[in-house]
């Protein structure tokens, strides 16, 4: 499956015509805050998660989770999760790559420990264990009497930055294909590029690109790392970094550089799209 780009459409126009409440937020928030920032926070404690949350909140669009690293998960997290989201105008990914059989993640996303659908916008999930996981939590998110219905998404991993990933392929195109298939729960992927979906398919995917880091190639556990401009220009809409803000000796100032270089590529793809458009 070769790279290509998205519709070289602004987050506003995007908005106005994507069919999935959460996805219209996603772009409403990234274009009313100039930002394509999404934090990955791998803290280990709340204190230190929430404190994330509120100093960078202001510069990012979502803030990703790993919830099960919180060693004191507790009504505190979920509540100051929630309450920072709504001050600072941010969704939150919860990054859990649910991968199981389908009656055991719908246990695992409502109603089980980390109660993912209680707080998190999006949820991601692989699609190792077959179509059925998707099927499942489709079910879940369009119930009727699921509380929070239209205010949840999900996104399925098609690609990793880990070195000798093995979702590529066959893999990587299956995923393209059961997204189109669940317009009413899947918005998009996890991915390092724009991904193509079939004739037949529907909907406006969403791509968010892990691995973004401005000062180095690679750690020594094998993730592979690409720039925020370098993302984009690959067909990402959303860039997520993580330790190159956080552990930055100004994580503030890391989360306005990262943010100003994924938004000027943002802007300079858009420019792009109305030269070809208008030629």
């Amino acid at each position: 499956m070769s790279a290509t780009r998205q519709p070289q459409l602004s987050y506003h126009e995007r908005s106005l015509h994507h069919p999935h409440p959460v996805a219209k937020r996603l772009f409403e928030v990234a274009e009313q805050k100039k930002t394509n920032l999404v934090i990955s926070a791998d803290f280990t404690n709340t204190e230190e998660l929430l404190a994330c949350a509120d100093k960078l909140g202001p510069y990012i669009a979502v803030f990703k989770t790993h919830i099960d690293m919180i060693a004191d998960f507790s009504d505190e997290t979920v509540t100051g999760l929630k309450y920072l989201a709504e001050m600072h105008d941010f969704l939150i990914f919860e990054d859990r790559k649910l991968v199981d059989i389908g009656n055991t993640v719908q246990k695992q996303y409502h109603g089980g420990a980390l109660r993912l659908a209680e707080w998190a916008d999006l949820v991601n999930l692989s699609i190792l264990s077959g179509d059925g996981i998707v099927e499942a939590l489709d079910q879940t998110i369009t119930a009727p009497d699921f509380p929070y219905k239209g205010e949840r998404a999900l996104l399925l991993l098609a690609e990793m930055t880990t070195k000798g990933s093995r979702a590529v392929g066959a893999y990587t195109e299956q995923c393209v294909e059961l997204a189109t298939a669940y317009p009413n729960s899947v918005i998009g992927f996890v991915a390092t590029r724009a991904l193509t979906p079939p004739a037949t398919g529907s909907g406006d995917m969403v791509v968010f690109s892990t691995g973004i880091n401005m000062s180095a190639e690679g750690d020594t556990l094998g993730q592979q790392y690409q720039t925020p401009q370098s993302a984009i220009e690959r067909g990402s809409e959303f860039v997520i970094a993580g330790r190159g803000i956080y552990a930055a000796d100004d994580p503030v100032a890391a989360a306005k550089a990262y943010r100003a270089s994924g938004w000027e590529a943002y802007v300079q793809r858009t420019r792009q799209g109305d030269k070809s458009s208008a030629a």
